[in-house]
């Protein structure tokens, strides 16, 4: 349980934000002028915020629960958490003491909390009662795998085809069909059921109006995509390892594997991606005894924050256990021990050439892995014409930044972290460069999120 004395840092808080407008509003609602009846008791903070309306809004935050804070408001909006609970928890997390202690909360706000955690333990007691709880009819489950991967397989072969037919024609065919081609495929592949194949498709259609050098990296996805292909149709010859991961990325559906894994989890970064059906928040987490870097992955309906949520710099004593597949870092989040905690660690660093290496390394046992998850030790952001990069403080060697993470606000809050001194960066390293996700301070620092 998450103890009164214990405040968040005002970075923290706002790195729950599910998007840059709420974190905007949010900040604006940390003040006292809009709040009355605030307190703070038994993992919980509450708070009425003056809205538009005759009534506040009620607005009630869990903090003791173990997947991460829970949130309640009487405010019409769909974010979790929306814009009052940001504002709720900076007011906190601040050290004037304006939200109070209190013995108990409000009836509105401990009768939303007592249904929340009974209906916790309700699940609970479910899963200690029958733990090894399987398919309600396994013979009619591996029916449908073995129809799945008929589909599979018949788009495998169909994408096959095409991608001959692009390189018997020329690539310069590419530009002049455009786009809807490979759209259409996409959607065959998705009628497959393999929307790994999918996602890869629609981005080769996106190469040709990228830019200079097309045809060259529009030969390299088609050179991957094929090999994705053939390791799906020739995976009876394939290691237990790589097979899985084949299966991973055709988006085929895991279970996690073996052991879980108990240590204290320090909640490195978080980030949501979206597209039109699908938001997927990715969680990385570093373990203070195994040394392991692990990824969450939660999901949420098109236009909803998902419901997992893990400030960025606490830890969380909890399992974890691994996904199948060679080199594969996600986990799935099992029992949860207690509520995240400020940390007093953080994962040890390495240099811009090691994480270059290490990326080469992962990608023997993963040829179409994006990035791993690197941190980098007595690194300076310094600029690079009109790009940036991030230079050892001690070599003569860099990492440039990715595209995307020069145009983000995160950017900017790096180099004024750093002003010209080394830092500690965590973030992913692949072959389109280096994506900063969270920075400490030389010496003692709280982690300050990029993303």
């Amino acid at each position: 349980m998450t103890e009164q004395g214990v405040r968040w840092t005002a970075e923290q808080v706002l790195a729950l934000a599910p998007d840059a407008a709420s974190r905007k509003a949010g900040s604006k609602l940390g003040a006292a002028g809009p709040w009355s009846g605030t307190g703070s008791g038994e993992g919980t903070v509450w708070g009425l915020c003056k809205g538009s309306g005759s009534r506040p809004y009620q607005t009630v935050v869990d903090l003791a629960d173990a997947a991460g804070p829970a949130y309640k408001c009487s405010c019409p909006s769909r974010k979790f958490p929306c814009k009052h609970a940001l504002g709720l928890l900076l007011l906190w997390a601040g050290e004037d003491g304006l939200v109070p202690a209190a013995a108990q909360p409000p009836d509105w706000a401990g009768q939303w909390l007592a249904g929340r955690r009974g209906r916790a333990e309700t699940r609970r007691t479910r899963a200690e009662a029958d733990p090894g709880a399987g398919p309600a009819d396994p013979e009619a489950a591996r029916r449908r795998a073995e129809r799945r991967a008929e589909r599979v397989t018949a788009g495998a072969t169909e994408l096959e085809q095409r991608l001959a037919d692009l390189l018997r024609g020329g690539l310069a065919a590419a530009e002049q069909e455009g786009y809807g081609l490979w759209d259409e495929t996409a959607a065959r592949m998705v009628d497959a059921q393999a929307p790994g194949l999918a996602a890869r498709v629609r981005e080769l259609g996106a190469i040709p109006a990228s830019g200079a050098g097309w045809p060259a990296r529009l030969l390299e996805e088609c050179a991957l995509l094929h090999l994705l292909d053939q390791g799906w149709l020739r995976r009876d010859q394939l290691p237990d390892a790589l097979a899985a991961t084949v299966r991973s990325r055709l988006g085929l559906p895991a279970a996690p594997d073996g052991p879980p894994e108990r240590d204290s989890w320090l909640v490195l970064a978080q980030y949501d991606t979206a597209d039109p059906k699908l938001t997927t928040r990715r969680i990385w987490l570093h373990g203070a005894e195994s040394g392991r870097t692990r990824l969450l992955l939660s999901y949420g309906a098109a236009g909803r924050a998902p419901e997992l949520s893990l400030p960025v710099g606490l830890a969380l004593e909890a399992e974890l256990t691994a996904y199948p597949g060679a080199g594969q870092s996600r986990a799935a989040l099992g029992e949860r021990f207690a509520a995240p905690v400020p940390a007093a660690f953080r994962p040890p660093g390495t240099t811009t050439a090691e994480a270059a290496a290490r990326y080469g390394e992962a990608l023997r046992d993963d040829p179409w892995l994006d990035s791993v998850p690197v941190t980098l030790d007595r690194v300076i952001p310094v600029p690079d014409g009109d790009r940036w990069q991030l230079a050892d403080a001690d070599t003569d060697t860099a990492l440039p930044l990715t595209r995307a993470a020069r145009s983000r606000p995160g950017l900017w809050r790096l180099v004024a972290l750093s002003g010209g001194a080394p830092v500690t960066v965590f973030g992913e390293c692949g072959h389109r460069g280096f994506t900063p996700l969270t920075a400490w301070p030389e010496g003692a620092g709280e982690a300050v999120p990029l993303c």
